[in-house]
């Protein structure tokens, strides 16, 4: 079974969050929705639009050798936290350089780009674009993965991302499952 981390803060983007989630524990995969420290001092995130998400634990008790991979949503306010957190920074960088799969979309490739570990060929939300300031970008595709590193646009393209995560991590049969079961014919 994979084991997904998943750091969030508060103005997270809701859709990506719970999309992502979905997606990946019904194709079988186990996600930990870990708390940035400093955030609120609770396991309860108010995302952008003010939805609570309760984490299953905070950031501080998480061991990266725990885990198969560390995926970012989006949302403006999460990924400026995501960019600037010690932690965070450093454990995108022990998951890339012991080759693990690192997965970010819309906003938190910021954090990404501050990590200095993405690719050369990436997407993320449109407006961040130009922040994010990394040649590679790819307005063409909802999905770009490139060597360890997963990218996606934004909470439309939220589904998708999670399939693709599914396929890489869990395998081809739970993917084909879920995407059938949620009628994610769309997804390519």
């Amino acid at each position: 079974m994979a084991n997904i981390l998943l750091p969030i803060s508060a103005g997270f983007e809701e859709v990506e969050l719970v999309s992502l989630v979905d997606v990946l524990r019904r194709g079988g995969a186990e996600v930990r929705i870990a708390y940035v420290d400093g955030e609120l001092g609770t396991d309860l995130i108010v995302g952008d639009n003010g939805i609570t998400i309760k984490a299953d634990t905070a950031l501080k008790n998480i061991i990266s050798e725990d885990f198969d991979m560390i995926l970012l949503a989006g949302g403006w306010n999460n990924a400026y936290t995501l960019r600037d957190n010690k932690r965070v920074q450093e454990l995108i960088k022990e998951f890339y350089s012991d080759g693990k799969v690192v997965g970010a979309m819309c906003a938190s490739v910021l954090a990404l780009k501050r990590a200095e570990v993405l690719g050369s060929d990436y997407t993320c939300y449109p407006f961040a674009k130009d922040e994010v300031n990394h040649e590679g970008y790819r307005e063409d595709k909802m999905v770009v993965t490139d060597g360890n590193i997963m990218t996606s646009r934004g909470p439309g393209t939220a589904l998708c991302f999670g399939l693709e995560i599914l396929k890489r991590m869990v395998g081809e049969e739970s993917y084909l499952a879920v995407k059938e079961g949620m009628l994610l014919d769309f997804c390519q």
